[in-house]
């Protein structure tokens, strides 16, 4: 397994973490995704390890906290071994202080993730979404006193904006406070918004992405395909609403792509997915989801080799969707490119802006 800085941070990451949204299973959307119960999750935990993959991920809000109690479970008697990783900010409740990133929530709500993960301290603690209500300067002291304090090591964001992250970064380095390493990020051949602003801004100011989802919210699995039905057992029936859109001509024509490339290379569809987002500039981490050990097995099978450049630019030209406002005039008119040429590598095959 290779591992990766996570961002401009000092700590090493496997490049495929185990996302537990699946564990606990209440709820009905955490209950779509699966029921992992303690003694399933410890064995799919014992797999993971074996492969090197040691980083594992969860939320306060993910089956109401009970995804960190059955990790916290399936870790037991080896957390040295282990990189834990949750967030926390989105609502787990309806009163005025059961949301959001203020001083008395944050101490709240990590010291509540530490008794539910049995553990003494987090390895990397993120705001699951921007509060808009509390200072950002609050936010990052109040993560200064838990670093300082031992309980968490390391600081992230996810599902911020680029003015949102950019502005946290400013004020932490303005009053010393530790900065944001990680943004964990939707990011998949179906969607490539991350390009636009996000990943620019990740190569400038280091901050490494932990990608959430690289299967397109389940439409990446190669069992949803052109003209055919959405097969019974797919979780699309019941958390289509939930995630990120996708339009049916971007969806099918990367699945054809998938499938062609999957024929030519004895790959799965998902391994071939995974692996071209492994190759992408600024990712650390791909987080992937398992029902079961076959699923958990296939997907470790992303890492290991690497797609050949011609299939890179097939899945490239394939996924591509012209830039929104204001970036598409950098990107078509020599004009404004020589003004500010474009953040990322382009001597990299799979690191081209989208046309």
């Amino acid at each position: 397994m290779e591992y990766r800085q996570l961002g401009a941070s000092g700590l090493k990451v496997p490049v495929l973490s185990l996302g537990t949204g699946t564990f606990g299973g209440k709820g009905p959307l955490f209950g779509a995704w699966g029921d992992t119960d303690a003694r399933a999750a410890r064995r799919l935990v014992d797999i993971s390890l074996e492969a090197g993959i040691t980083m594992f991920d969860s939320a306060d809000v993910y089956s109401g906290g009970a995804s960190e109690e059955v990790l916290g479970a399936a870790i037991k008697g080896r957390r040295e071994q282990v990189i834990l990783s949750t967030k926390s900010s989105l609502p787990m409740g309806d009163g005025p202080g059961d949301a959001g990133s203020s001083r008395s929530r944050l101490i709240e709500t990590v010291d509540s993730a530490l008794r539910r993960l049995g553990t003494d301290h987090l390895d990397l603690y993120q705001l699951h979404a921007f509060d808009a209500a509390t200072p950002v300067e609050e936010v990052l002291s109040t993560l200064d006193q838990l670093v300082r304090d031992g309980k968490i090591r390391y600081a992230g964001v996810s599902n911020f904006s680029g003015w949102q992250l950019m502005k946290s970064l400013a004020a932490a380095e303005r009053h010393g406070h530790p900065r944001y390493v990680a943004h964990q990020v939707y990011y998949s051949l179906v969607g490539r918004d991350y390009e636009w602003e996000l990943m620019p801004l990740g190569l400038d100011q280091g901050v490494g992405a932990v990608v959430w989802s690289p299967l397109g919210w389940g439409r990446l699995t190669g069992k949803v395909r052109r003209d055919q039905p959405l097969p019974g057992r797919s979780r699309l029936h019941k958390t289509a609403e939930y995630g990120p859109p996708v339009a049916d001509e971007v969806l099918f024509r990367v699945v054809d792509e998938l499938d062609g490339i999957a024929k030519e290379t004895g790959r799965s569809v998902p391994q071939i997915a995974i692996n071209w987002l492994l190759r992408r500039p600024t990712v650390s981490s791909v987080i992937i989801g398992a029902r079961n050990e076959s699923q958990l097995r296939e997907n470790i099978g992303a890492v290991g080799w690497t797609l050949a450049p011609e299939h890179v630019a097939r899945l490239d030209a394939a996924s591509a969707r012209s830039a929104p406002y204001p970036y598409f005039p950098y990107q078509r008119q020599e004009g404004f490119s020589r003004l500010n040429p474009p953040a990322v590598d382009l001597t990299l095959p799979s690191a081209a802006a989208p046309a």
